[in-house]
């Protein structure tokens, strides 16, 4: 590529690398929206979980879209279920842990935090942000601050914030997973307690990665740093959160594989019982990357397989009717 006049100012002195970087975490982060529904799913119905907080009539007297959104995709997923059914009747529990009914408030929080900061990006992508402006009608030119990247900082702190509790929702209902005492399956999701330790150390490492979110989550914008001699007296600091942002998908992706395998796990253990079709659909694709270990192994290989079809989409397109209604 051969510059012409000015074309090498315009690449480097606006706010194009932060940019960048938030056009693709837009990307990934509906990606991962779209997986935790489906992770959430699949926890529902190997925690026995009712699907009455769902109710579309719930939603509708507090219509934020990505609510609405989430409940709908809920109820599909587990819609059929032989799980379900057979605790219709007769369940003594009267409503489910937050973690597993108040899925739609938190996951569509999370949607609409992503398509806010995805109109704040778009925006900018088609925005002039170097310095000075030339108005060629007018022939003249204008020194500004539109490299100033205060509008992408912000949205894409606040957006590690909204990823970041996709991971922490997530990560409690793993704890139910594997804890026998909340969520009733076999300890630690194995049949030999004791010799063998399950997913002891999986849900540990979920934990670990939901800590770290918590400092990568804290927002660079609130921070500024004199430059220039303080002519430039007042840094947005926004290519720092786009790197952070990159950090805490990296790490939401772990903890949702984390809790995909704990719940395939525990749906396998309410055999003979089947899920839902959707959710039998992204078992068979599981077991096609990870097979069920009735003994211990080491997990990082079975996570890392699953994480990286969690970021890829490819557990999304195994469950196909379920694609089409997801937004």
């Amino acid at each position: 590529v051969r510059l012409a006049a000015k074309e090498g100012l315009a690449l480097i002195n606006g706010t194009q690398m932060m940019c960048a970087f938030g056009a693709l975490s837009i990307a990934r982060a509906r990606r991962l929206a779209r997986m935790a529904d489906l992770s959430g799913a699949m926890s529902l119905d190997a925690l026995r979980g009712t699907d009455a907080a769902f109710d579309d009539r719930l939603h509708a007297v507090r219509p934020h879209p990505g609510q609405r959104l989430v409940a709908g995709n809920l109820r599909a997923l587990v819609s059929g279920s032989q799980i379900r059914e057979s605790h219709r009747t007769g369940d003594g529990k009267v409503q489910d842990a937050y973690s597993v009914r108040c899925m739609p408030q938190v996951h569509g929080a999370s949607r609409d935090t992503i398509e806010y900061a995805a109109g704040v990006i778009e925006r900018e992508m088609n925005s002039a942000t170097d310095n000075p402006l030339i108005f060629a009608d007018d022939d003249t030119h204008i020194q500004g601050g539109n490299f100033h990247g205060q509008p992408l900082a912000l949205v894409l702190d606040f957006l590690a914030i909204a990823i970041a509790e996709l991971a922490s929702i997530s990560e409690r209902r793993t704890e139910r997973l594997v804890n026998h005492a909340l969520g009733g399956l076999p300890r630690f999701l194995t049949r030999e307690g004791g010799l063998n330790s399950g997913m002891m150390i999986a849900q540990y490492t979920a934990a670990a990665l939901v800590s770290e979110n918590k400092v990568l989550a804290h927002p660079a914008s609130v921070d500024s740093i004199p430059t220039s001699a303080n002519q430039e007296d007042h840094n947005s600091m926004g290519s720092i959160a786009a790197r952070k942002l990159w950090d805490v998908m990296r790490n939401v992706e772990t903890v949702i594989a984390i809790e995909i395998l704990c719940a395939a796990r525990g749906i396998e253990l309410l055999r003979p019982l089947k899920s839902s079709k959707h959710i039998e659909q992204a078992m068979e694709a599981i077991r096609k990357i990870v097979p069920f270990r009735e003994e211990d192994t080491v997990l990082y290989h079975d996570i890392e397989a699953v994480r990286v079809s969690v970021a890829g989409g490819s557990l999304l397109e195994a469950v196909d009717p379920y694609v089409t209604i997801i937004l």
